[in-house]
């Protein structure tokens, strides 16, 4: 059976999509970078088309934007933008807790198996700050998920993915790093207990921690809010 052509187009700009993504929020590509048509035809080993239509893609996301006559560049960002990012956070994630710490389908055991495996890499000598990163997307993911609220993930997801690739767990410092930990044991504890107020307050306090651990790294501190910042 042969796969049509316009689905054979439609998964080269997946890839490209993904790709380019990529790039962006690992930093690789940084902000205020443009991002040409053919450079990057040539280096995915795609025809132009999908990679044209990957960046209308990028820009709808917001992690680019279309200048006229010019082309396409990487977003950047400034401390205000990220404190909106932080501010939003704050409020969905922690209306998300209260909601599955009340949903009798949200599974304890899982989120205690994720915590307590992030919990021993963070402990470790040399910490696994990838695999750590990743354990902690599955953790804030599986909460969203068990919120019951179908809208809130994807809402969540829109605002998040906005480069803050570099403001990672390496930043923390230890004692920063193990206090996140424990707001994430604590966490679980309140699903356990079905507590909704008690969830809510963690998760508040755990992501108002973690912003300050990265202000702190960033520079807000400092006054430095005129200060952009790429991916």
């Amino acid at each position: 059976m042969s796969i049509r052509h316009d689905n054979l187009t439609s998964l080269t700009t997946d890839v490209a999509y993904q790709s380019i993504r990529s790039g962006i929020l690992s930093g690789e590509i940084e902000g205020g970078e443009w991002l040409r048509e053919a450079e990057l035809a040539v280096k995915l080993g795609v025809s132009r088309t999908p990679v044209r239509e990957a960046l209308s893609r990028l820009v709808a996301d917001g992690l680019a934007y279309h200048e006229p006559n010019r082309g396409v560049r990487v977003g950047e960002w400034t401390l205000s933008d990220f404190n909106e990012i932080y501010d939003l956070r704050l409020l969905l994630e922690s209306y998300g807790a209260s909601m599955a710490a009340t949903n009798p389908a949200t599974d304890v055991g899982h989120l205690r198996n994720l915590a307590d495996e992030m919990s021993a890499i963070a402990k470790s000598d040399a910490p696994n700050y990838a695999r750590l990163t990743e354990l902690n997307n599955l953790f804030h993911s599986a909460i969203l998920n068990f919120s019951g609220n179908s809208k809130l993930a994807s809402m969540l997801a829109s605002i998040v993915q906005v480069p803050l690739v570099r403001l990672t767990f390496a930043r923390y410092t230890r004692e920063e790093l193990l206090r996140s930990m424990n707001h994430h044991s604590e966490l679980v504890d309140a699903f356990g207990a079905r507590d909704a107020k008690w969830a809510e307050a963690v998760m508040r306090a755990h992501l108002r921690s973690g912003w300050s651990a990265m202000q702190g790294f960033i520079g807000v501190k400092h006054g430095n809010d005129d200060i952009a910042y790429s991916s």
